[in-house]
């Protein structure tokens, strides 16, 4: 399944994360897609703080690769930019955090594809001057629904 939106500041990308927020369910997994400067830290943060976390908290794990939020369902923050190889993202655990009770949510996304479950949401940010477009998709049926509920708002 699939949704697009333009998102022309910041509160539009908030808002996206807060309606993402409201559909996750344990065990979530959203592959961030996007150069530098698209916006994947600002919607993590903008899903994270829905879900409950600290917002001063949420900031790109780019060097310490994972950061954990407790919220309401906890967030499993990856930034895969700096690893080497998909090995290493594995070498993370990272199939514990997928199984587990969270939401994981990783940056760079397409570095580590193969790694990633076959049912999972894929958010690919384009910058578009100084908007974004947002092209979410669905690759299995656990995820499926969120799309649905952001095609029905």
């Amino acid at each position: 399944m699939l949704y697009e939106q333009v998102l022309s500041d910041l509160a539009d990308t908030e808002r996206l994360g807060r309606q993402l927020a409201k559909v996750l369910f344990p065990g979530a997994v959203i592959a961030l897609v996007g150069p530098l400067g698209a916006g994947k830290t600002t919607l993590t943060r903008a899903i994270a703080t829905a879900l409950g976390a600290d917002p001063k908290l949420v900031a790109s794990p780019t060097f310490a690769l994972i950061h954990e939020y407790p919220a309401r369902l906890p967030v499993y923050h990856f930034d895969t930019y700096r690893l080497d190889n998909v090995a290493a993202f594995i070498n993370l655990g990272v199939d514990e955090y997928f199984q587990g009770g969270g939401v994981c949510l990783v940056e760079w996304a397409d570095r580590v594809t193969e790694a990633l479950p076959a049912d999972h949401l894929r958010i690919e940010l384009i910058p578009l001057d100084h908007r974004r477009r947002a092209v979410i998709t669905s690759t299995g049926p656990r995820h499926d629904m969120i799309v649905a509920e952001l095609n029905s708002v």
